[in-house]
């Protein structure tokens, strides 16, 4: 297997091939994807009116998924810890990517 280096990423387009390396178990992409399309309807329903307390249910509800993806299905520790904002970007992209079917469902 082609490992990718884990550090010194100079730009999101160097660290999402890594990313998606992370995410190679297709239990654990459904999982971020869930968990992805559950942070969007919480955003969009405090948007549309519903009270902004739902706001703090967001990173545990998209954390949560993601990371039962990582620890039990993909035996890996989440590149959140170590590059939180890429991540963040490549959850969202990612879940793009699925919907487009540019990565395997």
């Amino acid at each position: 297997m082609n490992t990718i280096k884990q550090s010194g990423f100079q730009s999101f387009a160097e660290f999402y091939p890594y990313y998606l390396q992370e995410h190679s178990n297709p239990t654990c992409r459904r999982l971020h994807f869930f968990g992805t399309l559950g942070v969007i309807a919480l955003v969009l329903a405090v948007v549309l009116g519903a009270t902004p307390w739902l706001l703090l249910v967001v990173p545990v509800f998209g954390y949560g998924f993601a990371w039962v993806g990582h620890f039990i299905f993909e035996k890996n520790r989440p590149a959140t810890f170590k590059h939180p904002f890429y991540s963040l970007a490549g959850d969202f992209v990612m879940f793009k990517d699925i919907l487009t079917r540019r990565i395997a469902w």
